[in-house]
């Protein structure tokens, strides 16, 4: 981190110099989901190589927000947040309704990542909604240039959710044909399961019941108590989007 300081004596400026390096605040919001390896941090995050990563943790650790703990037993490692780390919540689950408020949908989904997305739905899909036997549900995205653009979700009974890339070898329950930033803007309350089915934008097939409880089982973020979001408009151009976002980010 060695970039210019402000040279403010604000106590918010102080703040930024700490935490707006690109994906410091990622690692933390990934290490505040409760992924603790460096792979898991790394496949929560997403697009981040495992270099900057080990580069951006042993900065955090030396900031003080991150505690690496190594089991000299077996070698493994944890990251883990500090006190200080932790007290940092509540700004960012404030930050989180702000940008759901105010931040324009297609900017906020253009450039969202599938793998990091079927993740993060490991803690999203509520079991408890779900028939007590083994359940697969497939998820299959029509977004161009995707590594993977099938999915499945592996959930039984007293077992974590799995998420795979490759068959599973079980017979499929329901299938889900959608795109990521529709799946994602359902997930944040910036549509709904009715109108991206009515706009052709989520189609499913296979167990009645499970298609009809989706929103049961798969509920919208609890950051959504923020009152009005910013809803995805009826007319998308996700690659318009993404132009537009470039051309933003670069001009930082």
């Amino acid at each position: 981190m060695t970039k210019k300081p402000y040279g403010m004596i604000c106590p918010i400026t102080r703040a930024c110099e700490i935490l707006e390096p690109r994906w410091t605040i990622p690692i933390l919001v990934a290490l505040w989901a409760g992924n603790s390896k460096f792979n898991e941090i790394r496949r929560e995050i997403g697009s981040i190589s495992p270099a900057l990563l080990s580069r951006r943790l042993k900065e955090l650790e030396a900031l003080g927000l991150v505690e690496r703990v190594e089991d000299r037993a077996s070698g493994a490692v944890d990251y883990i947040r500090t006190e200080a780390a932790i007290a940092l919540e509540p700004v960012l689950e404030m930050l989180a309704r702000w940008g759901l408020r105010f931040i324009k949908a297609e900017l906020a989904l253009c450039t969202a990542n599938a793998s990091s997305m079927m993740w993060k739905m490991r803690s999203m899909i509520d079991t408890d909604a779900l028939p007590p036997r083994r359940v697969v549900i497939q998820f299959r995205f029509a977004d161009e240039g995707l590594a993977y653009d099938t999915y499945w979700a592996v959930i039984q009974p007293g077992a974590k959710v799995e998420i795979c890339t490759s068959i599973p070898g079980f017979e499929v329950d329901l299938y889900v044909e959608t795109n990521v930033p529709s799946l994602l803007g359902i997930i944040l309350g910036r549509t709904t399961i009715a109108r991206e089915t009515d706009l052709g934008e989520l189609f499913m097939s296979g167990d009645a019941l499970l298609a009809r409880t989706m929103d049961r089982w798969l509920p919208v973020s609890e950051y959504t108590d923020v009152g009005e979001i910013e809803q995805i408009p009826d007319v998308r151009d996700w690659a318009a989007a993404r132009r537009r976002y470039s051309v933003a980010a670069e001009a930082h």
